[in-house]
């Protein structure tokens, strides 16, 4: 690290104890808060340079969507010598509720690094991550805090876990068919199944879930 200032090699060694803790890449406002920057556009410009230098990698077209790497040929590792881990870095667009549905949020919160092989999936550009709210899905072991990874464009299933959009507000739900008409259904006694009474979009279906480590 001797090409890094000293607030560079305390940003990316915090950028890695992130992802080393939450398998998570901290928001600029995090980075920013962190370090008692005033504005998060400062936590910005520290990034882009550990970028230009090689110690972050950053998606092009993916706002905020970076992490800490350690290059090897053509592929990513994970930091700290975790061995030769494939993963690729997925976004992460706000949350949706496990729970009675809600508006959606569209903001970018940063990105959640995914181990392709363990999970066996491989991320498209059209893959991206939601994080869970509430306890409707917990017959399916989703839980509050959670990471919905979800494929947009997929055709779902009876019985695939799906975000949906359903009368205008989102949810994750089990997706279900009765009588050639669709439903979502929750897995806790403790919430009702949605009938749509206008629309039902399927934004996507999910493809893997992540859970930080307590």
């Amino acid at each position: 690290m001797k090409d890094l200032t000293a607030r560079q090699r305390q940003i990316l060694n915090f950028i890695r104890s992130k992802q080393d803790s939450e398998g998570l890449a901290p928001t600029f406002r995090e980075i920013a808060s962190h370090f008692r920057f005033r504005s998060p556009n400062a936590a910005l410009a520290h990034v882009q340079a550990l970028c230009q230098k090689g110690f972050l990698k950053h998606l092009p077209g993916r706002a905020r969507s970076f992490f800490a790497l350690d290059q090897e040929g053509s592929g990513w590792t994970l930091p700290h010598g975790r061995g030769s881990v494939r993963v690729v870095s997925v976004p992460i667009y706000g949350s949706i509720p496990a729970g009675l549905p809600q508006d959606a949020s569209q903001e970018q919160e940063g990105c959640v690094l995914i181990d392709v092989e363990t999970l066996g999936i491989k991320p498209t550009a059209r893959t991206f991550g939601l994080k869970v709210r509430g306890d409707s899905m917990l017959g399916r072991n989703i839980v509050d805090g959670d990471i919905a990874i979800v494929e947009h464009g997929v055709q779902p299933r009876p019985g695939d876990v799906v975000a949906a959009l359903i009368d205008g507000q989102v949810t994750l739900k089990t997706f279900i068919m009765q009588r050639g008409k669709p439903y979502l259904r929750a897995e806790n006694p403790r919430y009702p199944s949605l009938v749509p009474q206008e629309e039902l979009q399927i934004q996507g279906v999910m493809v893997a879930l992540v859970r930080k480590r307590k």
